[in-house]
């Protein structure tokens, strides 16, 4: 079934307020789409995955769109790869010789770079980090669309239930091998109205998002933290793994991000769970429970290198300068979310990077600073959680290894502190043994 022309159009338009990569990408479509309200459910889907095709292919794409009408051949190109070139209509006798030569390149003969389709400055890092060669078969998965991992809700459902109910629908989802709660979906079928989704009983959540939850190990009846919560996927996640019991705060400076999370917490059926809007890594609310927290996430802010399957155009937004900003502000709100631990306590930093400016050389320095910490071997942690990944002393979950989203993370223990012997005790302890 052909795509009417004026899809192509569509397409070109919104494709151009994008590539000036002012704002994120799925926020332009959003609003386009409000501003186009006859599109229907089908040319809105094609006019997105046309539109990232573009962004995962760009290098590539912009070398054979040529000058004049450029954007609309980045359209074309986009469109093709996403839907096929025969569903587009439209296409001059012109257009669609040039979609037919552009078919018969052989990328796998292109130079590594080309191939990897990433800006300068990021292939070099991850050539440095990785090799030439991981670093084209990353690039190569991190191009590749990101399945649809749902998370079972365990307070109003099992994993059993869930694929069960979802073959009704019908639609067919399969266990994850390392989130036990964790179903990946085949295609993406609108969940929306699903009463399992309207119930709370499923969340979409990627694989590894999953994992680093489950690595904090929280515990029924624990004072648990979530520095970083957003629109609090893992918050609800940790909520679960606490059975509905204890106390777990939900930190984020955003306002905007944390109402995100009130729809998904009302439907989710906890009761455990405190959203609380901070200033900045040390705002009062922080200090009041200084020392008094058995478990802390920190999912810091960062590049967000490790989404660009679902968010290719990070790769062309995000810049070197603001890799080693972000350096900075992790160290910083690290620092800030230790203080929470009592001892014997523990605290999970994590990102969704790829780099290790933002990963082992933040924990490395934060554990030259802290004496009072200790670094937790990942294989330890996964082993606890009966979780079965190869790992050393981090968790590095990388999309051509694993199928997930890129994430890394650390456990970091606070040791307990020994109190001292008063004298008096010692005095009284020698004279009871003589």
């Amino acid at each position: 079934m052909r795509l009417p022309p004026a899809i192509l159009a569509n397409t070109e338009e919104v494709l151009r307020e994008i590539l000036r990569f002012s704002a994120p990408a799925d926020t332009t479509l959003s609003r386009y789409f409000k501003d186009h309200p006859r599109l229907g459910g089908r040319e809105r889907g094609a006019i997105a995955e046309g539109v990232y095709a573009v962004l995962r292919n760009k290098s590539f794409f912009t070398d054979f769109a040529g000058s004049g009408n450029g954007m609309r051949r980045l359209a074309i190109l986009g469109l093709a790869e996403a839907v096929g070139a025969d569903s587009l209509g439209g296409l001059s006798d012109e257009e669609t010789e040039f979609l037919a030569r552009i078919k018969e390149i052989d990328r796998t003969l292109m130079p590594a770079q080309k191939r990897a389709n990433l800006p300068d400055w990021l292939y070099e890092k991850f050539v440095a980090q990785y090799g030439e060669e991981e670093t084209v078969t990353l690039a190569e998965a991190l191009n590749q669309p990101a399945p649809l991992d749902l998370r079972v809700n365990s307070i109003k459902a099992t994993r059993d239930d869930v694929m069960n109910e979802l073959a009704l629908a019908p639609i067919t989802a399969e266990p994850m091998p390392f989130a036990p709660l964790g179903l990946r979906v085949h295609k993406k079928p609108s969940l929306q109205n699903l009463p399992l989704f309207k119930s709370g009983a499923i969340e979409v959540q990627d694989e590894g998002s999953q994992v680093l939850a489950q690595i904090v190990g929280a515990k029924r009846g624990e004072m648990v933290v979530d520095f970083c919560a957003g629109a609090g996927g893992k918050t609800l996640a940790l909520g679960a793994l606490m059975r509905n019991t204890g106390r777990l705060y939900a930190f984020d400076v955003s306002e905007k991000r944390l109402a995100k999370l009130k729809p998904r917490l009302a439907r989710s059926g906890l009761s455990n769970v405190h959203p609380v809007q901070i200033a900045h890594e040390r705002d009062v609310k922080i200090k009041r429970l200084a020392g008094k927290v058995d478990r802390v996430l920190v999912d810091a802010p960062c590049s967000g290198l490790g989404t660009l399957r679902r968010n290719p155009d990070v790769k062309w937004r995000q810049k070197p300068e603001a890799v080693t900003e972000m350096h900075d502000k992790q160290i910083a709100i690290l620092d800030g979310a230790a203080r929470l631990l009592k001892g014997g306590g523990r605290l999970v930093y994590a990102t969704c990077s790829l780099l290790d400016e933002e990963n082992n050389q933040v924990v490395e320095q934060f554990l030259a600073a802290h004496d009072d910490f200790e670094l937790v071997p990942m294989s330890k942690v996964l082993a606890e959680q009966k979780i079965d990944l190869e790992m050393g002393d981090y968790l590095k979950l990388l999309p051509h290894k694993h199928q997930t989203d890129g994430f890394f993370a650390a456990v970091l223990e606070r040791k307990k502190m020994v109190k001292p012997v008063a004298p008096a005790a010692t005095e009284e302890a020698d004279a009871e043994e003589e």
